[in-house]
């Protein structure tokens, strides 16, 4: 199954990480141990909210399973889902469940747990930033125990892309027809022993996942060190056997560690300073202009990534991606037309607060003093506000008027356009609408001529870099460190950190 396959054409089973070639022999057995630059108190793992990477990483490549999954080279993946059809016109997804898949309970997976998981994004009252994503299905069936159909309001070509999104977990169904997930039963390969929000979870190989081809670890701990130099310490000192989220600024320095290995990978990473468009003064577009054109976002690039990465356009779509639009003028730091459009807003200069934590990113708080200073020449008074990392997302994400975040990024446009800038939706870190770019979103979504659609998301980078609601000045490279005994496969996932976020399934300890 290819990004963007034709309706009417069917996936086997061939596909399954069970056909991924390995440069070496995993080897079963072990207890790993991760540091994670995320987590906190507040996390819970209902799927319709988890959003950090210590979550997504416990969900993804952890206890969760989902009908479809991404592969290391960005390709689609029978998971749960076997095999899959659509109609012509792309508006009915048919999809086989796998033989023997089963809950950590030893419950079997069935159609009706699928229904269930996917109706607890679509409630009316459901506050799942996976709700966009699944808004479009008007109708779900079961024929047996094995078998879902998707009847879908309009024509989506990348459905099957859209089940492998973290949020979409198949969770066991409560007799009330509810999802049961504060018990934490999956069916991906590892079960859930422990879950001590902002602190530690700790899991165990599940005996009777569906292939024995993943989930090399007998254990994984998985911990949160908010703390870059803790981290980095544990690394060092062999606590742990990886870390996330390398310092990037001593990165040459830990790689000359005996025993420490540094990995790197460029994919949809990007770092994000959304302003609420609903709220004064960013309800003018001109002054969001004025901020986007007061970022230096190469010398952001070169101190805050170390050049492990590449300069951002205002738009969240990657330099990889399929629809990446490589004809639109690359911002560049330029206060003359920043101070341009801050007088088309009436004023002279103006000041303003960023609110800034590394919770966001290693080096959120450096890259906002070096916006501070790049904005006085532009007429812009910058106050940083320095934030406490635990407490960060909750307290000022949607919240505060001018943050600092990040976004993972997802495998296609549609993904990524529907999660975070569709106007409405939960996760639309900016509060920012559009019209015409709601419309394009939802033609391109069931458009199957592939030149058209690359016209209309080309479009919708164009307005997003013109009127949107978030500086987009640099995409990030993954850079995490490894000891000497972790074992993985030669291609490195780019879609999400620590190798797609599958890394307890992918690598085992030599």
């Amino acid at each position: 199954m290819q990004q963007g396959l034709a309706a009417g054409v069917s996936v086997s089973a061939l596909t399954v990480a069970a056909d991924r070639v390995y440069a070496a022999t995993p080897k079963k057995g072990g207890h790993l141990r991760v540091a994670r630059g995320h987590g906190a108190s507040t996390d819970i793992l209902d799927p319709g909210v988890i959003e950090n990477g210590y979550t997504i990483g416990l969900a993804l490549g952890g206890y969760q399973g989902y009908l479809t999954q991404i592969g290391a080279d960005g390709s689609l993946e029978a998971s749960l889902g076997e095999s899959w059809e659509a109609t012509p016109d792309a508006k009915s997804w048919t999809f086989k469940l796998r033989e023997g898949a089963e809950f950590h309970n030893g419950r079997s997976v069935t159609a009706d747990d699928v229904i269930t998981s996917i109706n607890h994004h679509r409630a009316e009252d459901s506050t799942s930033a996976a709700k966009p994503l699944v808004s479009a299905i008007s109708e779900m069936r079961a024929d047996g125990k094995s078998t879902i159909t998707f009847d879908l309001e309009a024509g989506n070509a990348d459905f099957p892309f859209i089940l492998s999104d973290y949020h979409l977990a198949i969770m066991p169904a409560n007799e009330d027809g509810s999802m049961n997930w504060k018990d934490h039963i999956g069916c991906g390969s590892y079960k859930i022993d422990g879950f001590q929000p902002g602190i530690t979870a700790t899991l165990s190989r599940h005996e009777n996942h569906w292939t024995d081809e993943v989930a090399h670890f007998d254990t994984v701990e998985v911990l949160a060190i908010i703390d870059q130099n803790a981290r980095t310490t544990a690394l060092v000192s062999g606590d742990v056997h990886v870390i996330d989220r390398v310092d990037l600024k001593t990165a040459a320095l830990l790689e000359r560690k005996p025993g420490v290995n540094l990995k790197n990978a460029t994919g949809t990473l990007h770092y994000s300073f959304p302003m609420l468009c609903d709220t004064e003064p960013y309800t003018d577009n001109n002054v969001r202009l004025a901020v986007k054109h007061a970022i230096n976002r190469q010398e952001l690039v070169e101190k805050i990534l170390f050049g492990y990465g590449e300069v951002g356009n205002d738009h969240p779509i990657g330099s990889g991606q399929r629809f990446f639009n490589n004809e639109l003028e690359q911002r560049e730091y330029d206060p003359d037309k920043a101070k341009f459009y801050l007088k088309e807003s009436g004023l002279d200069s103006i000041a303003l607060t960023l609110h800034a934590s590394d919770a966001a990113f290693a080096g959120a708080l450096d890259a906002a003093v070096l916006i501070q200073n790049s904005a006085k020449g532009a007429g812009i008074d910058l106050k940083v506000s320095r934030e406490p990392n635990d407490g960060f997302w909750s307290d000022h994400w949607i919240k505060s008027p001018f943050i600092t975040s990040y976004w993972s990024g997802r495998p296609v446009e549609d993904q990524m356009f529907s999660t975070t800038y569709q106007t409405g939706v939960s996760w639309n870190e900016s509060r920012w609408s559009h019209e015409r770019f709601d419309k394009l979103l939802i033609e391109a979504r069931a458009e199957l001529d592939e030149t058209k659609r690359r016209d209309m998301y080309f479009e919708m980078q164009k307005i997003l870099n013109e009127e949107g609601g978030s500086a987009i000045p640099m995409f990030a490279s993954y850079v995490f460190g490894v000891t000497d005994d972790v074992g993985m496969p030669d291609q490195v996932a780019t879609n999400w950190d620590l190798d797609g976020e599958r890394f307890m399934e992918r690598w085992w300890l030599k």
